[in-house]
């Protein structure tokens, strides 16, 4: 596979291409990264109030849905949502993941995982005392995905 990048300082945005000749594994890997590298720098629209907020992303740790409202939770804040859990979980980039039946949280920002066999595991995140719980029913999709992000890492090492 051949990676190139072309410079052109005329155009209005830029553009990412992939030529191949047809969709694999590794085309759809590549194409689910770019995306969400794309997508994690959105900002998006929260509301505390009668305020809203354009929060990026990437600051959100996770969503989860309390007395019939979503919340938000940034480190330091707590927003709320005009969506439900099931249509963020359609719109948002692949590093947002479902955990439980309440719950959708940014995998970027894992600090801990405290593995309960019996029940449910405890989720902490960087720079915060928030943590959310990690259902059974999740717990295999989860840990998937954190074994594809580490060996994605331990490849762009190399």
């Amino acid at each position: 596979m051949k990676i190139r990048i072309e410079i052109e300082e005329g155009i209005a945005e830029e553009e990412v291409v992939i030529r191949c000749r047809g969709i694999t594994k590794q085309i759809k890997a590549i194409q689910t990264a770019v995306s969400d590298v794309v997508n994690i720098a959105q900002k998006f629209p929260l509301c505390r109030g009668d305020t809203e907020y354009f929060v990026p992303l990437d600051d959100i740790l996770f969503f989860e849905t309390e007395g019939g409202e979503i919340h938000a939770h940034t480190r330091d804040e707590i927003y709320q949502a005009k969506y439900k859990l099931y249509e963020l979980e359609d719109m948002l980039p692949g590093v947002f993941m479902r955990v439980s039946k309440s719950t959708i949280l940014n995998i970027n920002h894992i600090y801990s995982v405290n593995r309960n066999l019996t029940s449910s595991s405890v989720v902490a995140f960087w720079g915060t005392h928030k943590q959310v719980f990690l259902s059974r029913y999740y717990y295999k999709p989860f840990i998937n995905k954190l074994e594809e992000k580490r060996v994605y890492h331990e490849r762009r090492l190399r």
